[in-house]
């Protein structure tokens, strides 16, 4: 099955730590940029009651929900330590900069 990629910008309009929503059919996506320069994309929602986890604080390869400190992996999309949970994560491709979600796991999402 080919993926389709979905341009949704540059890598440097995500501040260090940071997050942007792109909007899709499905729902919204947050891409999260670390310190380290990765990008990961997940679902904007926590799997605890909801939070916009686009508005957490990202620390390693982790965001916390800014409404009760649940703590996200952006690698997997579970909750870490004793809370349980996931958001399903979206594939990213950084191209020297352009990134793109793939489509196709958007839409494995939505089934």
């Amino acid at each position: 099955m080919e993926t389709n990629w979905i341009a949704i910008g540059d890598i440097n309009d995500i501040p260090l730590r940071g997050a942007r929503c792109v909007k899709t059919p499905q729902g919204k996506i947050a891409v999260f940029r670390t310190a380290e320069n990765e990008v990961f994309a997940i679902e904007d929602h926590c799997p605890h009651k909801g939070g916009p986890l686009s508005q957490g604080i990202v620390h390693g390869k982790a965001v916390t929900c800014p409404l009760h400190n649940w703590v996200i992996s952006l690698e997997s999309g579970k909750a870490l330590g004793a809370d349980e949970g996931e958001v399903k994560t979206i594939a990213v491709r950084n191209e020297d900069g352009a990134l793109s979600i793939a489509l196709e796991s958007l839409m494995m999402a939505a089934e």
